[in-house]
């Protein structure tokens, strides 16, 4: 496995965050090495989604480094950071309804010129996520739930990411689909895009993970194999509900 590695392809390393003067993130720290799965758990309002924002470049930070690929981020712009690499697939799919799948996929591939190039990774998508293919002419907002994340996926791959950062990717989607949406993340990681995953279904999310982090009140409180975290006795107790 490439998580042997040395050299994280993330690196977080101390950052605070704060909405007008209210503290969301204290200090946080997290590393996401090549070829992983991490991660990301917590209850309801403790800073996941901010975490990604971070990341991405959506949420300033007040302190600390964000560092991709050995080089800080921490001071570009969101729409510098995407062409390195940082592809974030937010809460709520934020599709656009009235467009087909394809226009869709398309609109993904914004920061690449060569046509040829983005017709070639529509047609990955298409059989990465043979669903889309059925799809191709449907506007997106008449799919299901579970269709329209597998299309924010899909999506958010055309930017050819190195590190795709999935927000709550099984929010309001049917439950049949939630373990298909998890299997196509592993599916996505063994094609060697590492991935960090904020996701409310906690036991679900650690099962694929390779390494694990919990972050309560805006501080990560505890970290590990996503196989450890799923026996932790505090992770049971406050978050499986054993």
């Amino acid at each position: 496995m490439n998580a042997m590695l040395k050299e994280p392809i993330l690196r977080v390393a101390d950052v605070s965050v704060s909405y007008s003067g209210v503290q969301a993130l204290q200090t946080v720290s997290l590393r996401v090495m090549p070829g992983q799965i991490v991660a990301l758990v917590g209850g309801n309002g403790n800073g996941k989604s901010t975490t990604l924002r971070a990341v991405a470049g959506l949420n300033e930070v007040d302190a600390g480094e964000i560092h991709f690929q050995g080089q800080p981020v921490h001071g570009l712009p969101a729409h510098k950071r995407v062409p390195l690499g940082l592809s974030l697939v937010p809460e709520g799919r934020r599709l656009f309804p009235r467009l087909t799948v394809l226009r869709n996929l398309e609109l993904g591939a914004y920061t690449r010129d060569d046509r040829q190039e983005v017709s070639d990774g529509i047609e990955q998508m298409l059989a990465l996520f043979p669903i889309l293919k059925e799809r191709a002419t449907q506007l997106a907002g008449t799919m299901s739930g579970g269709e329209q994340q597998m299309l924010a996926i899909a999506r958010g791959l055309m930017a050819r990411p190195k590190l795709l950062m999935l927000d709550e990717p099984s929010w309001g989607i049917a439950p049949k689909f939630v373990s298909k949406v998890l299997d196509v993340i592993q599916r996505v990681n063994e094609t060697g895009v590492s991935v960090l995953l904020v996701e409310q279904n906690l036991h679900k999310a650690l099962s694929i993970a390779h390494h694990g982090y919990v972050i309560q009140t805006g501080r990560i409180v505890l970290e590990g194999s996503g196989d450890d975290l799923l026996h932790n006795e505090d992770v049971k107790k406050a978050y499986l509900g054993l």
